[in-house]
């Protein structure tokens, strides 16, 4: 069985954790996030690092141990998430492939030209920030690694790649396989 959540989480330099209960507050250069941890686990911070461990409970109540493991190691790696966010940035880019596809970041807005036959605009929500280096490239930067997976997640889904021509917004790092057309 793996034990992740034994392994302490370093603190990086410039941020500040607090601890009220079972609500725990991260605070870097990039911003500050919340995170409210199971009523199971208890984190605490020794030597400049988070650790993650289950809480003592009277012998009544019946825990599923791997339940509890779970739980553990899903905390554990959202508090590392989170110490990374505040930190460094979560980013994800996206790429605009087709004749014609752009990109345009107008404020807390991006419009999309996708080959429909109106320009689609996205609303981009707080916390994120997008940019364009050119009309074919959008980069998506945020303290909430799940909120920057969602929204390009959401831009991604206005124009998903198609398998014939590979024509769509794909994200940097996908590989799209080309089906073979039909034969006469």
């Amino acid at each position: 069985m793996a034990r992740i959540y034994k392994k302490p989480i370093t603190i990086p330099q410039g941020v500040e954790v607090k601890i009220n209960a079972q609500q725990i507050d991260v605070k870097g250069s990039k911003g500050l996030l919340k995170y409210n941890a199971h009523e199971l686990v208890m984190v605490e911070v020794k030597d400049n690092a988070l650790h993650v461990a289950p809480k003592k409970v009277d012998g009544s109540q019946l825990i599923d141990e791997k339940f509890l493991e779970s739980v553990l190691g899903t905390t554990r790696a959202n508090l590392n998430n989170i110490l990374i966010g505040v930190s460094q940035l979560w980013q994800r880019k996206l790429l605009l492939i087709g004749v014609g596809y752009r990109a345009q970041v107008q404020g807390k807005k991006i419009n999309l030209s996708l080959g429909f036959s109106h320009p689609v605009d996205y609303q981009i929500p707080e916390g994120i920030v997008v940019e364009a280096p050119s009309q074919t490239e959008l980069i998506i930067k945020g303290v909430d690694k799940q909120l920057v997976g969602q929204v390009a997640a959401n831009i991604r889904a206005i124009r998903p790649v198609e398998p014939y021509k590979g024509k769509g917004i794909r994200y940097d790092d996908e590989r799209v396989v080309l089906k073979e057309t039909k034969k006469q």
